[in-house]
């Protein structure tokens, strides 16, 4: 049997906590106000010191077809709460990767990124993918944290492998989701996301002055 080259959509992602809309120029200045917070970037490869310069490269990657840019906006403020895409393309060999991921600081440690994470794996294998990469910086141990977390089988790590931004030379922790671990890893998520849904319907406790004893 031949293999069956990955055909991703350049179309619009959503669930109940985030949409993924491609990366378009009016999504500029949003994303510049997200990735004012200098923090965001202490492992970054890419240099966004100057932020039109690096949007602009995203625009270019994008319209040649090389990187699939999304802008993340949260769904329950309608802000933007960062970025994330699929690159280093394998089409014809069912891989891609998922990266280029950042969050602004509001966005962190929440719902947003397992969010963004089932819809980027649902699209990628609904796609026809049969592995999906993912990597980080060795030493970034949040960013580790978070891909484990999402059920990812840790594969290495590749030695010297980028020039971070600021010229320093970086290992990158490889890891990987493959069709066959699909289904349980997206189980795992929507539990993940479930649970988010249900803490935030719960009923808050009343606040003091707010109903109850010593209401006025």
């Amino acid at each position: 049997m031949g293999l069956i080259p990955v055909q991703l959509a350049r179309v619009s992602l959503q669930n109940n906590f985030v949409r993924l809309d491609p990366i378009e120029e009016s999504h500029r200045e949003g994303l510049r106000a997200a990735a004012a917070d200098r923090a965001i970037w202490n492992y970054w490869v890419r240099d966004v010191s100057d932020w039109d310069a690096a949007f602009s490269e995203q625009l270019a990657k994008e319209h040649a077809g090389e990187w699939l840019h999304f802008t993340v906006f949260d769904r329950t403020s309608g802000a933007i709460a960062g970025q994330t895409c699929f690159l280093e393309l394998r089409l014809a060999h069912g891989g891609v990767e998922i990266g280029g991921t950042w969050y602004a600081r509001h966005a962190q440690g929440g719902p947003i990124n397992p969010a963004s994470k089932l819809l980027l794996l649902t699209h990628a294998f609904e796609s026809g993918a049969e592995r999906v990469e993912l990597k980080t910086d060795a030493l970034n141990a949040r960013s580790r944290a978070a891909v484990a977390k999402l059920g990812a089988t840790f594969e290495g790590v590749h030695r010297k492998h980028m020039r971070r931004a600021d010229g320093s030379m970086r290992d990158s922790a490889y890891f990987s989701l493959i069709r066959e671990e699909w289904p349980a890893v997206r189980a795992r998520l929507e539990a993940r996301l479930a649970a988010f849904a249900l803490e935030n319907s719960a009923p808050h406790p009343p606040l003091h002055g707010e109903g109850g004893e010593g209401a006025a």
